[in-house]
Formats: structure tokens, C-alpha cells, sequence
């Protein structure tokens, strides 16, 4: 953080209580509070504070570390007059402390009362937060020890500062340390009202944020739609742009999440991500997932659409399969495996353009091949934690957002119905299954065609049920249309759909059932001596 440099500014005039009325902006730090759970130079930000003459005043285990390291430091209940009790949990819930705080400098009936009542002023505080985030990510923390790290004093007291930014100032953030010194510095314990205003702007950021990260995790204890929905997002990319060229855009994640699309993955090469590829490695991730780690698995996304899944014996046949599924689609899109890049991978995948490609890890060979394009943009994605509570789906709309749980339960086997006379063999299940995991991935209405663990044709998008239909099955690539499966996301309205795919060399459906019309459907199928079953769940992706 920059902050603009400040120039001499007039003595204050005494007021008639004895202390000096202060116009805003113009308050010397003299006495600073220090109470931080994120020690990261906190040390040499309290060593560069002494050095301009400063006043340290400091809480537990910020007063030990700045003893340790030498500095002379003030007990927080010299200042207050009340000792730290029950655990640390009451040890700045003082009103002298936030006297000092939000006494107006230039009032002098706020300075009376201070002389009054001996309350010495405090100009600057620095404080951040217990860790509550981080408790909750650790995944294996007990509820006491969670509630234990929810900030009471330290919120109250970034607030306090952050209001009267007038006259005193606050600082939430290590990165910020380095420029308050030397801004300090330079203007003789002075800090302008621009930079005041700025780390008031960060202070009330830092505690809106840890009050929804709190909310957040009392709201997934109770499994409900909360009547208030509080989240924050903090920012961690700027991209290029947005969906268009004339868009701008940044990358947030959301404040307590355990993980995001990003987490744990590390860019080897290429340009910068932009915002449809981060999309697209969030869709092509999220297959990924559907498919499991138990074989190797292929995923390439264009347009935010799966165009090409499939699994094999190793890396290379799922990404071969993959391809072949729709080779058209699949140039300049997002290629997502479960498995490590080796050289002979690279080489077929270096074969085709494409736009990012995310693995678990790519060997120096495999590299060296592949950053022969200097654009192609290599991610190691090293994310191994169990996906946590999937929490809500969120929509914006103008003016809102709709919310519902995320679409993450996919029917067991065991629950599903075969509702055709013929039932389906083993091959065809295998087929039928991997087909609907794809499909729940797959923009509305949603048509997947699949053989061997592998997509052969996906409609997508489509207004028109049927047109998905003749979509996917219509991809001039099926050389072999024997023993085809098909998904459908929702369930088909008329028979024309399923004609139209067995015409097409489709011989098992897979669907969730439902129509007034369904017996039609499954006449049609038992007319053609096909296998249909009733999934009983709809996925429609909107």
C-alpha cells in the first residue's frame, strides 16, 4: 500500500482544559495500541514506532514478543486500569481505552472530559484478528475451540479507531506496516487524512469480512436459508478483462471458504488468466470431480460446456478419448486430468491449440514440451482436501441474488428404476451412469451421448429438448453408432426425442422421468427394443 506524503502542519493550540485542540488529520501519533494474532513484523513495525518517540502499548502475546525483542513496552491495564481477566477474553472492553480512541481533538468538551477523567489518547492502533477463518479451514476443530476464536475487543477497537479516522488512525494489515513507517517518518509522527480515511477503508473491510466469515459458519450449522445472507469476497486477481474486452474484471474469493478453483494451484507458464478461463476451470474441475480419482479422467471445457470427457487406462488414452468426442469444440478450450503430465502426453497434447491445461503435476520433460507455446497457460493443481459443505448456489439477478443448495446429490443405481422391458447389461449401466454425471455438468437442456467411458456427442443450451437431441447424436465423427447411451437432464416431453436418438444408433436412456407423456416414451423405446431408466431426479443447469 502507497500512501501519499504528508508536509509540516501547525503546532495545536491548547484548549481550556489543559490538552491541545487538534485540527482533523493533524494529530501527531504519539501512543500507539498493539494487539495482533498475526505476528508478522509486528516487531519491526513496533521497533520503527519507538523509534519516532512513540508510546507502545500492548495486549498478552503481543507484549510478550515485543519484550522479547527488546522493546519497552506498556501493559494494556497500566493504560486502562482494570487487569486482563477470564482467559484474555475481557481485557480491552475498557471505556478509557475507547475514550482515547474517539475523543474528537478539536472539541474541547471532549478534551474537559478527557482531563476530567484522566484518559490518556490513544492516535494509533494496530490490530488483526484471531484466526477464526483459518480454525474453521483446519477442518478438525471442536465448536468450543472455534467459538474461542470469534474477536470481541479487537473488532471493537479496529471500529473505533476506523470512526474517528479524523484523529486517530488504524492498521489492520502487516503489508501496510512498512508505508505508515515511512510516512510517519517523513512527516514527523504525522499521518494525512487521505491515508487516515484509506486504513479506515481496509479496517471496516477486515471486519465486515470476519463478521460473515462468523455468520457464514452459524448459518451451515443449521442447514436452513438464512433470513440475512452476509458474505465477503476479497480480491485476489486482477484479470485482463472481462467476458468482453470492454469489461474489467477481478477474480474474488470468498472470505472462510475452505477452497476455491484457485487454492493450491500454481501457474508453471503462460499468459494470465483471464475471466472465461477461470470459468472454464471451474466447470471442467467440477467434472473432474464428478468422475472421482479411481481412473484416470479427461476433461476439456469450452465455452463453460463440457465438449469432451472421458476415462481410460492412463492419462494419455482419456485425454486421446476425450478429444475424439468432439475435435472441433476442443480447439482453444480448458483441458482438465486427474492424473501427471509425462512426455508422451505432452506431445499429443501439444498437438492441438489450447487455452489453459490444470493437472496435478507435469514432469520436466513434459514441461519443456509444452512451453514451446509461449501462451498456453500450465497449472499444477496440488489441491487435495476433501471438498467441504457445498453450501449455496448463488445467481445475481438485478437488484439480488437467487440462492439454493448446490447440485451436488447424484443418484445411487440401487435407487434408480428400469422402466423399459429390456434391462440393461452391465456395459450399458457403466455407460448409462458415466453419461449422467456428465450430463448434471451440461447447460440446460442438456443431451449427452456416451460409449466406453466416453462422450461422443453433447447438446447443450438448447431451447428445444428434441434439437439437443439431434445435436448430440447428429456428430459426424460417431463412425460406430452401435450400442450408444444417452442422458437427458430432464425428462423427455414426447417421444420425438428418443426416436430421433435411436435413429441415431442409441440403444439406452438414461432420464429422470416425469412426463404426463411417459408411458409414450417408454412404448417408443420398447417398440425399438431399447433400455430406458427413471433416475427420478431432475439437473437442469441453467
Amino acid at each position: 500500500m502507497r500512501f501519499a506524503r504528508v508536509g509540516r502542519i501547525a503546532e495545536p493550540a491548547p484548549s481550556p482544559s489543559g490538552q491541545s485542540l487538534t485540527a482533523p488529520g493533524a494529530v501527531r501519533v504519539r501512543r500507539a495500541v498493539l494487539s495482533v494474532s498475526d505476528k508478522r513484523g509486528i516487531v519491526d513495525f513496533a521497533r520503527g514506532l519507538a523509534a519516532l518517540g512513540v508510546e507502545l502499548v500492548s495486549t498478552g502475546g503481543t507484549a510478550a514478543a515485543l519484550r522479547e525483542a527488546g522493546l519497552e513496552v506498556r501493559a494494556i491495564d497500566d493504560l486502562t486500569g482494570f487487569p486482563e481477566i477470564m482467559d484474555g477474553r475481557v481485557k480491552t472492553l475498557n471505556p478509557r481505552l475507547y475514550a482515547g480512541l474517539l475523543a474528537l481533538r478539536d472539541k474541547p468538551e471532549h478534551l474537559a472530559q478527557a482531563a476530567e477523567h484522566g484518559i490518556e489518547l490513544v492516535d494509533l492502533v494496530c490490530v488483526n484478528l484471531y484466526p477464526f477463518e483459518q480454525t474453521v479451514a483446519h477442518g478438525d476443530a471442536t465448536v468450543a475451540e472455534i467459538i474461542e476464536q470469534i474477536d470481541i475487543g479487537g473488532p471493537t477497537m479496529i471500529r473505533a479507531a476506523a470512526k474517528n479516522s479524523a484523529f486517530a488512525a488504524v492498521v489492520t494489515r502487516p503489508e501496510s506496516y512498512d508505508a505508515v513507517l515511512e510516512e510517519l517518518a517523513a512527516g514527523g509522527g504525522l499521518l494525512t487524512l487521505e491515508t487516515r480515511e484509506s486504513l479506515a477503508a481496509e479496517a471496516f473491510a477486515a471486519t465486515a469480512r470476519y463478521d460473515a466469515a462468523i455468520s457464514r459458519w452459524f448459518a451451515e450449522r443449521r442447514y436452513d436459508l438464512p433470513d440475512t445472507l452476509v458474505r465477503a469476497y476479497e480480491k485476489r486477481l486482477d484479470l485482463p478483462y472481462g467476458e468482453n474486452p470492454h469489461q474489467r474484471a477481478a477474480y474474488y474469493e470468498e472470505a472462510g471458504a475452505r477452497r476455491s478453483v484457485l487454492t493450491r494451484v500454481r501457474q508453471l507458464h503462460g499468459k494470465e488468466l483471464s475471466f472465461n478461463n477461470i470459468l472454464d476451470l471451474d466447470g471442467a474441475c467440477a467434472v473432474l470431480a464428478e468422475l472421482g480419482e479411481d481412473e484416470p479422467a479427461c476433461v476439456i471445457v469450452k465455452h463453460n460446456n463440457p465438449c469432451g470427457v472421458a476415462l481410460g487406462d492412463d492419462a494419455e488414452q482419456a485425454y486421446r478419448k476425450a478429444f475424439a468426442g468432439d475435435p472441433v469444440s476442443a480447439f482453444g478450450g480448458i483441458i482438465a486430468l486427474n492424473r501427471p503430465v509425462d512426455a508422451q502426453l505432452a506431445e499429443a497434447l501439444s498437438e492441438q491449440f489450447l487455452e489453459a491445461l490444470i493437472a496435478p503435476g507435469f514432469d520436466e520433460q513434459a514441461l519443456e514440451i509444452l512451453r514451446r507455446r509461449p501462451n498456453v497457460r500450465l497449472l499444477e493443481d496440488t489441491e487435495r482436501r476433501a471438498r467441504p459443505n457445498p453450501g449455496f448456489d448463488l445467481r445475481q439477478v438485478d437488484g439480488g441474488l437467487l440462492v439454493q443448495d448446490r447440485d451436488v446429490v447424484v443418484a445411487a443405481r440401487e435407487r434408480m428404476e428400469v422402466v423399459s422391458a429390456r434391462k440393461p447389461t452391465d456395459e450399458q449401466w457403466r455407460d448409462l451412469l458415466f453419461a449422467w454425471r456428465v450430463c448434471r455438468h451440461v447447460r440446460s437442456n442438456a443431451i449427452v451421448v456416451a460409449r466406453d467411458g466416453a462422450t461422443l456427442g453433447i447438446g447443450a443450451g438448447q431451447m428445444s429438448r428434441v434439437d439437443s437431441v439431434r445435436i448430440a447424436v447428429g456428430r459426424e465423427w460417431i463412425a460406430d453408432r452401435s450400442g450408444l447411451a444417452l442422458a437427458s437432464d430432464a425428462f423427455f416431453p414426447f417421444a420425438d426425442g428418443p426416436v430421433a436418438a435411436m435413429d441415431g444408433g442409441v440403444t439406452a436412456f438414461i432420464q429422470p422421468g416425469g412426463s404426463i407423456r411417459d408411458e409414450e416414451v417408454i412404448a417408443a423405446v420398447d417398440a425399438r427394443d431399447a433400455v430406458m431408466v427413471f433416475t427420478r431426479r431432475r439437473h437442469f443447469r441453467h
